[in-house]
């Protein structure tokens, strides 16, 4: 499965200096509707690409949307930061 959307970059408010973006809604739904084995945390592993940066990570459940989280190193190659709205494509690797 193959997802692109456009999301605003934030704070995770429980840690300084942890950056991520959320899924929307729809298909974080249609993420959650697909059969995988369990993983730690209810974790989905994805490739994610923003900008010229690729790399594999996993999303995870937060409310209604799966978050995503942005490495270090993808800021500063991307030179984008909090309150960036950015695009995003994920492919889906479990389901």
């Amino acid at each position: 499965m193959r997802i692109r959307f456009t999301a605003e970059i934030y704070e995770w408010s429980a840690r300084r200096n942890w950056f991520f973006v959320d899924v929307p809604p729809e298909p974080s739904a249609d993420i959650a509707d697909q059969p995988r084995m369990p993983r730690g945390f209810d974790s989905v592993r994805v490739t994610a690409t923003v900008g010229g940066t690729t790399w594999n990570t996993s999303i995870f459940p937060s409310a209604d949307t799966y978050a995503l989280p942005l490495k270090r190193a993808v800021l500063k190659a991307e030179g984008i930061g909090l309150g960036d709205a950015i695009e995003v494509e994920l492919d889906v690797h479990d389901g």
